[in-house]
């Protein structure tokens, strides 16, 4: 694979047999960036667990302190007599059986995550198939279902998000914007260390982060030393 000679450039500052610290690798990615737009910071995580086992799958819901940097549409699907507090929530699109019967007809979805009252759920069956394999079907896993839906759309416009693994047992996140301050993308950092730690399965054997890195939108990558996280 050929990279750009910018990507080239800002692979030089870092040093491939060095494992660093939070602090260190956020300065080096704001320094390692090298898209000439405002791209995101983001951690991946390769983790020690069986993707086949459902007791080892991680799935965790947190609100990042400082938010991800990056505005996601939210759809709201609420009987009558809520919608308006999904609108004074800020949800951007709130509606109920008219817009499933409109994503059924069309199966287009034009937004990032949906929540949902309990109620709602039978309805929302007949586009499971369309919300589903796009992971926004709404879920009580996820704090996406639920009875208070101003709560719900509050948390996630603060910036809530949920951790799940892959097919291949490792986690992706964004944690904010490369022009974001340095202090708060490592408290993000950390937020998501801290969850993915509580969250590790009973059953697992072994080393249970194998491998971390942070990289900036199309930036390379630096890995992090996970043994002091």
């Amino acid at each position: 694979m050929t990279h750009s000679k910018r990507y080239t450039e800002a692979k030089k500052l870092i040093d491939v047999k060095k494992l660093y610290t939070p602090v260190e690798a956020v300065e080096l990615v704001k320094k390692t960036a090298n898209t000439k737009f405002d791209g995101s910071v983001e951690i991946h995580m390769n983790l020690g667990i069986n993707v086949k086992k459902s007791d080892q799958l991680i799935r965790a819901t947190i609100i990042l302190p400082h938010g991800t940097g990056k505005t996601k549409k939210i759809a709201a699907f609420v009987p009558v007599n809520k919608e308006k507090d999904a609108t004074d929530a800020g949800a951007d699109i709130v509606g109920n059986e008219d817009l499933i019967a409109e994503i059924a007809k069309s199966g287009k979805v034009n937004f990032d995550i949906a929540v949902a009252t309990p109620d709602m759920m039978p309805k929302l069956a007949k586009i499971a198939k369309i919300l589903g394999p796009k992971g926004i079907m709404p879920n009580p896993k996820t704090d996406t279902v639920g009875p208070n839906v101003k709560k719900m759309i509050e948390e996630l416009k603060r910036g809530k998000v949920t951790l799940k693994n892959d097919a291949t047992g490792n986690i992706h996140q964004i944690l904010g914007k490369v022009s974001g301050d340095a202090s708060m993308l490592v408290e993000n950092l950390d937020t998501v260390i801290i969850a993915i730690r509580k969250n590790k399965p009973a059953s697992t054997k072994g080393t249970f982060v194998k491998n971390a890195v942070l990289t900036s939108t199309m930036g390379p990558a630096i890995h992090l030393d996970v043994a002091k996280m």
